[in-house]
């Protein structure tokens, strides 16, 4: 004997909107048999939590109708073993062109990173640097924070500025989880974009803490 599970009205309307691509509030309603005003309320919550947005489109001479579709963080929200894959994929290729050069493709895959990262970052000041790096990795999954430092130059009362850029979750646990290795050639992309500071690892999630972190000091 199976026992279906309930699932909640908002994640009726994730999975509506996963299958279709994108409905109306309208359609929604319909499609789950719940009042309009109902749909409008989940929505806002679903909407509030980044979970989907929406595109106004103008329609005869009304007002326009949202169009609501699944964010990247919606998307996010169901499971999947991507990272499961890449490690698999990774014993493959160690397996096929051996350990030294998948190090090799790992350093290239890192440079080009840095190089793509230093365009985002420009010349600006270090504080706007490192916010705009916190932004690039919160878009790219890591949950990001800056927390500036205040120093005292060894030299009198020049002030250095110091940060501490730390990660609480990592987009790629599984990879340094089996390939620790990836982790340093990400310290050293950390070096490189920011040519001007010396980057300290303080805290890393691989030696069980809850965050990695790095102590960015300005030269």
């Amino acid at each position: 004997m199976t026992v279906s599970q309930h699932i909640s009205t908002k994640e009726e309307i994730l999975q509506y909107l996963l299958k279709q691509g994108q409905a109306t509030a309208q359609e929604l309603a319909e499609a789950l048999t719940i009042s309009p005003q109902a749909t409008r309320r989940h929505l806002k919550d679903l909407e509030t939590a980044e979970l989907i947005e929406y595109k106004s489109v103008q329609v005869g001479m009304g007002r326009p109708q949202h169009y609501y579709s699944l964010s990247h963080q919606g998307k996010e929200h169901f499971p999947h073993r991507y990272g499961e894959f890449t490690v698999s994929f990774l014993d493959t290729l160690i397996e096929t062109v051996g350990e030294e050069q998948v190090g090799v493709i790992f350093r290239k895959q890192w440079e080009r990173k840095a190089e793509e990262y230093r365009d985002r970052l420009g010349n600006r000041s270090l504080k706007e640097r490192i916010d705009t790096l916190v932004k690039i990795r919160q878009e790219e999954g890591y949950m990001a924070e800056l927390h500036p430092v205040i120093a005292e130059n060894e030299r009198g009362n020049n002030k250095k500025e110091e940060y501490i850029f730390a990660e609480h979750n990592c987009a790629i646990s599984d990879v340094a989880e089996s390939f620790p290795t990836v982790c340093d050639h990400e310290l050293e992309m950390f070096e490189a974009i920011l040519p001007d500071c010396t980057v300290e690892r303080t805290h890393w999630i691989n030696d069980g803490e809850h965050r990695c972190g790095y102590l960015v000091r300005s030269r």
